[in-house]
């Protein structure tokens, strides 16, 4: 009689598998290379003729049975349980002893058999060994169906018409079953009827019938899974055995009586098989490149957190990347400083940015402010703030960038169109109401007061930037609680005077932003990354000297390239102060606009509400006694 042959598998291994497979590395497996169960499945009533059987694995692999069944169609698929191992690198891939891999999920399968606890589970498994290379989207890959091997000699018979019509009533038959007489019974019973599960070379032959629901469609060869169910029934004794080969189409079913070669038959010396065959024929793993099918846009989505997310392999493992895409960030200034920190700011996650400005783009910009090219000079340069936001959105499409084109408001520059100067104060207060963190970056003093003042009124994150020639000041303002505690300082806490016009009557030098180019880049990643850390603290602005997963949270950093010196400094918040004392705070809250017009006429009324009055006639009192007591001192020293 002739040897039994079986149909290998083909595996078809849908796109959504390996980007699922590829969240999964990236955001929860990181460096464990451990096996994961997944599920792969069979329709064998979509077979056409002469197929072999094939795998087909998704996205839905990942699931649970129950959801994976929902999404199929009833009766018409068989699902088989395997494992995936993901490894790190391609060399560990490629050095990976194949023959042992097998080898050892074939043993697995061996002591599943042996120990009986395989009536109640699979013998059936697979295996995929897989390196993502998650850069270029690009997954090596190679599937094993580990067959334990025994040869049987067989004979065609036809097909008992009382077992299809027994099958054909079933809705739940497992791939394998036995047949008692025209009943049908499950594999489990095996053991329970005939007791050992351990082969004897003594043992009686015996004769038994079983279903098998084939998926291959191939003439008078059954599927590949068929090997590892033989080799069972040889190792609990059964050397004949009648095989009900059932499929789809009942017309093609067929019986075969096989006899086990019991010669060649040894579970201590097994040989396993199983790797699957490229198109060619050849042992070999397959490629899928997904860098071509994956829409360009949802590439960029998950390029753009890739070096992110690998922080969290290995070096920053607590590190909370969710928090700054969830944070919206207000950008006061367009320029030099805004396009460096939103830059900054889209290399850490964050998708919300709005820019403001009221400039436009002039020749002298681009060299110095990377979101800003030659075109966007010309005919008189375009709106900063609009411009930079579409720039943002070409570097990164599913940015939500906007530009808006405004004034602030500036204390003691006195009104000259109040309609549209109100109109510019509500846009501006209802910009930082709808964000979370607002950067103060622009050129001068008397623009930052205003936003300082709404930004701590509505509890916000104010992080402020400002260059000098060599050097540079980033420092995150302090925020006022319902109670009054211990809170840092603001930009303006160390002056004694209010802000004032200071744009009036300038050269051209004090009129440009006259720094050492590398100042901006510098002070703009700095104010940046002392964000990134103030989100990782669970007091967010509110906390004074804390540390984080990724170190201190600085209050001031004073930066002097002349010296290529940093100094960390921590100031407390002045009573007095212009901008956050507790007075000033209160009379904005409680006159709003009104307030902010009398400061823009007026700057010594800032000094009056503030305190700074006080204190400045309390010090021009001081100075005059100590002018008297020196006078005094000299009247003395000539009578002598």
């Amino acid at each position: 009689m002739p040897m039994l042959q079986f149909a290998p598998i083909h595996s078809f291994v849908d796109s959504s598998f390996f980007t699922k497979l590829s969240d999964l590395k990236l955001n929860h497996l990181r460096l464990d290379s451990s096996r994961v169960d997944i599920l792969g499945n069979t329709n064998f009533r979509s077979l056409q003729p002469q197929q072999p059987p094939s795998l087909n694995l998704s996205s839905s692999s990942f699931e649970s049975r129950e959801s994976y069944e929902e999404a199929l169609p009833l009766r018409s698929n068989f699902f088989q349980q395997g494992h995936v191992y993901n490894v790190n690198t391609i060399e560990e891939f490629k050095s990976t002893d194949k023959a042992k891999f097998l080898r050892d999920a074939g043993m697995e399968i061996l002591a599943h058999i042996q120990d009986g606890s395989a009536l109640q589970s699979t013998v059936t498994p697979f295996s995929v060994l897989v390196f993502s290379d998650l850069k270029k989207y690009k997954f090596y890959y190679w599937l094993a169906f580990p067959a334990l091997a025994s040869e049987w000699t067989y004979e065609k018979q036809s097909v008992d018409e009382e077992l299809i019509n027994a099958i054909q009533q079933r809705d739940d038959l497992p791939e394998l079953f036995l047949f008692n007489g025209s009943q049908i019974q499950p594999l489990l019973t095996l053991q329970s009827t005939h007791g050992s599960v351990t082969h004897s070379s003594s043992s009686t032959l015996r004769d038994i019938t079983v279903g098998f629901v084939d998926t291959s469609s191939i003439d008078g060869v059954p599927s590949w899974n068929l090997r590892n169910y033989l080799f069972l029934l040889a190792t609990y004794g059964y050397t004949r055995v009648n095989v009900c080969i059932h499929r789809a189409n009942p017309k093609a079913s067929f019986m075969l009586r096989l006899s086990l070669n019991e010669a060649s038959f040894d579970p201590t010396n097994v040989k396993v098989t199983g790797w699957e065959r490229t198109s060619q024929n050849k042992l070999g793993p397959k490629v899928a490149d997904l860098g071509s099918l994956i829409d360009p846009i949802q590439l960029a989505d998950q390029a753009v957190d890739l070096n992110l997310k690998l922080m969290k392999w290995r070096i920053a493992p607590e590190l909370d990347l969710d928090v700054m895409k969830a944070t919206k960030c207000l950008l006061l200034g367009a320029g030099t400083l805004g396009s460096y920190v939103s830059r900054a700011l889209l290399g850490w996650g964050f998708r919300d940015i709005t820019l403001v400005d009221n400039g436009k783009v002039s020749f002298s910009n681009p060299v110095r402010q990377p979101l800003f090219e030659f075109a966007d000079c010309v005919d008189g340069g375009k709106p900063k703030a609009e411009a930079a936001a579409a720039a943002l959105k070409r570097i990164f499409p599913l940015a939500n960038a906007q530009g808006y084109e405004l004034e602030v408001p500036m204390v003691g520059h006195p009104l000259t169109n109040e309609a549209t100067q109100e109109r510019d104060y509500k846009t501006l207060v209802d910009l930082i109401e709808a964000h979370d963190v607002i950067f103060l970056l622009m050129d001068s003093r008397e623009t930052r007061w205003l936003p300082t003042i709404i930004g701590n009124v509505k509890q916000k994150i104010v992080i402020n930037a400002a260059l000098g020639f060599d050097s540079y000041l980033v420092m995150r303002h302090g925020s006022f609680r319902n109670e009054e505690t211990e809170r840092l300082g603001c930009y303006f806490c160390n002056d004694v005077v209010a802000p004032n016009d200071s744009l009036t009557d300038r050269t051209l030098d004090q009129m440009c932003t006259v720094t050492r180019p590398g100042v901006a880049m510098i002070a703009s990643a700095l104010a940046v990354e002392v964000l990134v850390s103030l989100l990782q603290h669970k007091d967010r602005q509110y906390t004074t000297n804390g540390q984080t997963i990724l170190g201190a949270v600085p209050h001031q950093i004073r930066g002097f390239l002349h010296s290529f010196e940093n100094i960390k400094l921590t100031t407390a918040n002045y009573p007095h102060c212009s901008a956050c004392s507790v007075p000033i705070l209160q009379k904005y809250e409680q006159e709003g606009w009104d307030f902010v017009k009398t400061c823009l006429n007026n700057y010594k009324y800032v000094e009056d509400v503030s305190g700074l009055t006080e204190v400045q006639r309390q010090a021009e009192a001081a100075v005059l006694a100590m002018e008297e007591l020196n006078l005094s001192d000299d009247d003395d020293s000539e009578w002598r």
